[in-house]
């Protein structure tokens, strides 16, 4: 048991070190981003239609974690994914501490309502229990759908894996159900029970927001692949991949 503590940590710290900071800083700022967002609704003035302000930005995160499956494997894309959560939820503390300090919001300044305005953004800022766990529960189902069923999707081409139209349905199809569980595990666990929608909202919610973010990211596909090409032809995490004899044909990922 020790040993395997050992080899997982020691894999863990190795894949850290493999990834490029800049995408795994874009996949963090993109997860807290979502999830403070998911607290402010969209209205879009039809009962049937409901829609949070998270689908801004989720489909970097879920950019990002098609690049890393595509690169690293499905495992070490959801150990990231959990790992940026883990994080995501230090930031959260840090927010919740600071929206118990005593003091003023800027906006007071510009609207002079110091009570109202302190209380509702130290209630945004410090976290609702039920958006933050929701929103956890939620992305770490999603991740682990997105990042397995891209690596099961590319496993289904023979001819030319690597390319374009390879990576290109693998992220959309992956994206697509990822994106539809995210949202459709919030819209129960919070918006159904705590903000009043209908089951018709949470599944029309899920299924929009899944259209709006799958547009998105088709949209930069095409960066996600040279992203993937630049790193598979400078050797990115290539200590990593040996180490888990996944670097033959590219692992096949």
């Amino acid at each position: 048991m020790k040993q395997a503590f050992k080899n997982f940590f020691g894999d863990m710290r190795l894949l850290l070190a493999s990834v490029p900071p800049l995408c795994f800083s874009l996949f963090l700022v993109s997860v807290f981003a979502m999830n403070l967002l998911a607290n402010k609704s969209i209205d879009l003035g039809l009962d049937w239609l409901a829609l949070d302000c998270g689908i801004l930005v989720s489909w970097v995160a879920f950019l990002c974690m098609d690049v890393l499956t595509r690169r690293f494997g499905p495992k070490a894309a959801t150990l990231l994914s959990w790992f940026a959560i883990f994080l995501d939820l230090i930031l959260c503390l840090l927010f919740f501490l600071a929206s118990l300090i005593p003091g003023t919001w800027g906006a007071f300044f510009d609207f002079g309502e110091a009570e109202v305005i302190n209380e509702a953004l130290d209630s945004t800022f410090g976290g609702t229990w039920y958006v933050l766990l929701g929103s956890t529960v939620a992305f770490v189902v999603s991740a682990a759908v997105n990042n397995f069923s891209n690596f099961g999707i590319g496993k289904l081409f023979r001819k030319n894996p690597n390319g374009f139209f390879a990576y290109a349905t693998r992220t959309y199809l992956s994206t697509a159900l990822g994106q539809f569980c995210d949202n459709l595990v919030f819209a129960f666990l919070v918006s159904h029970f705590f903000f009043g929608w209908t089951v018709l909202q949470c599944v029309m919610c899920a299924a929009t927001g899944m259209v709006a973010e799958l547009l998105c990211e088709a949209a930069f596909s095409p960066l996600g692949f040279r992203i993937v090409r630049s790193w598979e032809k400078r050797g990115v995490g290539k200590e990593y991949l040996e180490r888990k004899g996944l670097l033959s044909a590219e692992a096949g990922i």
